[in-house]
């Protein structure tokens, strides 16, 4: 079974006892959150619910960590007007693992 949720502004197709990485999420290591699903479909594809969100189901995930991203370098270059800048970003983002569709 695998489920279609909306997070961060960002879609992501999830199954469960899978574990991925979102936008920062303000809670703790080991809390519980739940996603509404946008779409549940059983491994053959038989049975596909959509909806925005479907009505009741829920996928329930577990937060592992909450730590940075690798860095990310930001160069500006002006040519002929010796400008330039280099600045490093480094996305906060949080690692969940799901843990129940439905």
């Amino acid at each position: 079974m695998f489920a279609v949720i909306k997070t961060g502004g960002k879609q992501y197709l999830v199954e469960e006892g899978q574990e991925l990485r979102i936008e920062k999420l303000e809670l703790e290591d080991g809390a519980k959150v739940e996603f509404d699903a946008l779409l549940v479909s059983d491994d053959e594809g038989k049975d596909t619910k959509v909806g925005a969100p479907t009505t009741g189901i829920k996928v329930v995930a577990s937060v592992v960590e909450t730590r940075k991203d690798k860095k990310v370098s930001v160069i500006k270059y002006k040519p002929k007007t010796r400008y330039r800048r280099n600045v490093g970003h480094r996305q906060i983002l949080t690692k969940i693992k799901i843990e129940k569709i439905g």
